[in-house]
């Protein structure tokens, strides 16, 4: 996992996602999932390119169940990003990076 992405679980979510001063992107991804593995390197893109704006995390659906479940994560991968401890954008799918970044933009201004 690149350096500027955090794993959150279900223990630390609410620290690390939902009190974060930053808004947060969660990638929401299993080890088995081949669209998660691709998009992968677009969310470590991301949080690279946005790092000091945008807070990235992962979150293992496998071992973290409960927070999957709360947030009615039906595929995989889903990243949704949380702004004062507040879901306010969901992308459920692989996607490029420009197109990625296109849906997300409007919920980081």
């Amino acid at each position: 996992m690149a350096d500027n992405v955090s794993e959150v679980t279900d223990n630390n979510f609410q620290a690390e996602v939902l009190e974060a001063d930053l808004p947060v992107l969660v990638d929401f991804w299993a080890p088995w999932c081949g669209p998660c593995r691709m998009v992968s390197p677009v969310v470590e893109e991301i949080a690279a390119d946005k790092q000091g704006k945008l807070k990235v995390s992962k979150l293992n659906t496998d071992e973290n169940q409960q927070t999957a479940i709360r947030y009615n994560v039906m595929s995989i991968p889903t990243l949704i990003v949380f702004k004062n401890g507040q879901e306010i954008k969901r992308v459920v799918g692989a996607y490029p990076k420009k197109r990625l970044e296109a849906e997300l933009e409007p919920a980081l201004a």
